[in-house]
């Protein structure tokens, strides 16, 4: 096992539990260290903080396992993180309705780098960082031990930059058909492992998509803007939505819309599918005076088109004012951002911002952060990164 020594200055935060061992809190570490290897990590004065492993990952160079000393990093370590994140998860194994959810949520289940989600009888594991991967076989050890599954992926986000690796994920059991039929609170969903490095639904969104069929989208007149394949489109309908507006760059996002408006038998062509920038189409409704009761507000944290860069930390009190300008009075605008790089707090005063440029005054009647499947770490905030506000605009 090798030696990473950590700052004095910030080993007091590691010994209160935080997971990830940034680049910049790293006081010495072998020059022979490879993606995999296990690490003593310990204080400049060489107070034993934890046990880990060697990794790259964003601004990390690996995570903390343990803080145990005694604690083996074997194969019944691994086990026993699965059979505790399973445990943790028991009620949605239960859920009839349900059949698409995370497993396993990084450092939150335990192990920073790799996450599990279920879409019915197959699963799919995502590796952040090759010293992750380098813990593969564990893993599926403890899968094949502990569940039943018709197949198993991988997907690799270990790229240069980051990015994803594109080759043949298949890892054991049987080959899908594509696409998955899967269900979320009873709705039908398509998932593709084979289109890239996105399936087709964000799960993490769940409870926001429940929220909205059931409280805010009956007789409304909703736009999906970034709307990516349409779920909260197809939410919306389901809720009783007089019309809805999907909107997104993307060229595919009107095939996957449709389809996932046929698969819970709704008329597509009944509905309005826009294949466009965000907010070029801003602009059009501006223009043409269209406004809506309900805007759904979910762009990525970071956007680029042919004439617009968009950074959330930079741009979102932007974005929200030219929002704010396409919703009708007492509408009520769904605000959220995945962008890891600010917190809600931050969050709430973008809003606050664009509000008071616009000089519009409004209440938040919910706010939702990760369902609790993506378990997070309770020393590691930036983990948490779903902030959603549903904001009800006064007159």
């Amino acid at each position: 096992m090798k030696t990473l020594k950590i700052k004095n200055k910030d080993a007091n935060k590691y010994l209160k539990g935080y997971p990830l061992l940034h680049k910049s809190s790293v006081a010495s570490a072998g020059s022979d260290l490879k993606e995999g290897d296990l690490l003593s990590i310990i204080s400049e004065s060489h107070t034993f903080i934890g046990k880990g492993y060697y990794g790259l990952q964003n601004k990390g160079v690996g995570w903390v396992l343990t803080q145990d000393q005694k604690q083996t990093i074997d194969q019944a370590f691994f086990s026993n993180l699965l059979i505790k994140a399973l445990a943790f998860r028991k009620t949605l194994y239960r859920d009839t309705e349900t059949n698409a959810f995370r497993i396993f949520n990084g450092e939150g289940d335990g192990f920073g780098g790799l996450t599990i989600d279920k879409f019915d009888d197959y699963y799919l594991l995502t590796w952040y960082s090759e010293g992750a991967y380098h813990f593969k076989d564990y893993f599926l050890h403890a899968i094949k031990e502990l569940l039943y599954f018709r197949g198993i992926y991988e997907k690799k986000r270990f790229g240069k930059q980051g990015r994803y690796i594109e080759e043949d994920e298949f890892v054991a059991g049987e080959r899908g058909t594509f696409p998955l039929l899967v269900k979320e609170n009873g709705v039908r969903f398509a998932v593709y492992f084979n289109e890239g490095a996105m399936v087709g639904v964000f799960l993490d969104q769940r409870e926001v998509r429940q929220r909205i069929r059931e409280g805010y989208s009956e007789g409304k007149k909703v736009l999906n803007a970034f709307s990516y394949t349409g779920a909260f489109s197809v939410f919306s309908v389901l809720g009783g939505a007089a019309h809805t507006t999907s909107v997104d760059l993307a060229n595919r996002s009107y095939s996957k819309t449709i389809e996932h408006f046929k698969l819970n038998s709704i008329d597509y062509e009944a509905q309005n599918i826009v294949v466009e920038d965000v907010f070029k189409y801003f602009k059009y409704a501006n223009r043409k005076n269209i406004l809506f009761d309900l805007i759904i507000l979910d762009p990525p944290s970071f956007a680029r088109s042919k004439k617009r860069t968009f950074r959330a930390e930079k741009d979102y009190t932007d974005l929200l004012k030219e929002t704010i300008e396409i919703t009708d009075h007492k509408g009520t605008i769904v605000a959220s951002t995945n962008c890891a790089k600010f917190n809600m707090r931050k969050f709430r005063s973008f809003v606050d911002k664009a509000f008071v440029d616009s000089n519009r005054s409004y209440q938040i009647t919910e706010e939702f952060s990760l369902p609790s499947d993506f378990k997070t770490h309770s020393a590691f905030k930036e983990g948490n990164y779903l902030k959603v506000l549903f904001l009800q605009l006064d007159l």
